[in-house]
């Protein structure tokens, strides 16, 4: 493991000798335009291993990408070889179709401390919740980013993501008739507390959510990319495009259904993912990820 081989594999060439909030930031950006979130390895007979190694095996050396438990695994062990004070934190995934939290920890997520400020950094959310910069822990203060405003709300030790949500504009409807475009202004993301977690606490969610069969990751093939205005991202078949703030606080939004012979070649084109093992995408669930 080789922090310059990483450096290379997300494309990053700026300084890294001091441990400060713009180089957190800088990597942070270039991470989650290099490294997708992706579930594929469920959908090609994969096991996804909490194992750094392993993780850094197919995230850096197979230019492959991950979900919240390696991409934010990964990003930890980074950011402790810069210097970085980290913490390793667990969240509740809120789903809105429920209108409920899970109820057990399902989301890995990391808090860097600098200079008497605690942020939360989180490369591993991926879709149109992903923050594009690490976020200082203050509650009710909006921090506008690119992909929208995010805030944290504190309530009795307990904290909340939430995200503002621009209107979109979806160029063909026909494509997009369970694409969520309903009038929700502020999107609940998860919840989350301060308390220290080891690697260890999240093996039975690792082994969960891979397995069972009511899983968002069982149920939906997904692969999610931030661009350099916006995002991609292949769920089943279908692949959308968002550009952010196209226009008057609106959000560009282009949907394709692929046939399944484009399926592996746009992972290759859009999103610089080659698989070992045949996929098979799968979109079963109602459960929006936009």
């Amino acid at each position: 493991m080789d922090i310059k081989e990483y450096f290379a594999r997300i494309s990053y060439q700026g300084s890294h000798n001091k441990p400060d909030l713009g180089t957190m930031s800088d990597i942070f950006q270039h991470h989650i335009q290099a490294v997708p979130f992706e579930n594929l390895s469920i959908h090609c007979g994969e096991r996804i291993e909490l194992d750094l190694e392993a993780t850094y095996n197919k995230i850096v050396r197979k230019k492959r990408g991950g979900w919240c438990m390696e991409n934010n695994y990964l990003l930890s062990w980074v950011l402790k070889t810069l210097g970085y004070d980290v913490t390793l934190l667990g969240a509740k995934v809120y789903f809105p179709e429920y209108d409920a939290y899970a109820e057990e920890i399902d989301h890995l997520l990391l808090k860097v401390v600098l200079d008497g400020k605690s942020y939360i950094v989180d490369a591993g959310f991926g879709m149109a919740y992903q923050m594009w910069q690490p976020m200082e822990l203050i509650s009710g203060t909006d921090q506008p980013q690119t992909p929208g405003v995010f805030r944290f709300q504190e309530e009795s030790g307990i904290w909340y993501l939430e995200k503002v949500k621009r209107k979109q504009w979806v160029l063909n409807q026909s494509a997009s008739a369970s694409h969520n475009v309903e009038e929700e202004v502020c999107r609940r993301v998860y919840l989350f507390t301060l308390q220290p977690r080891d690697i260890e606490e999240f093996r039975a969610c690792n082994a969960h959510l891979q397995t069972a069969p009511d899983s968002l990751f069982v149920t939906k093939s997904m692969c999610s990319l931030q661009t350099a205005d916006g995002i991609r991202a292949l769920v089943g078949w279908k692949l959308t495009e968002m550009k952010y703030n196209y226009r008057d606080n609106m959000d560009l939004v282009e949907i394709r259904i692929l046939a399944d012979e484009e399926v592996e070649k746009t992972l290759k084109e859009k999103f610089s993912v080659t698989l070992d093992k045949k996929f098979v995408p799968i979109n079963a669930s109602k459960l929006s990820l936009f």
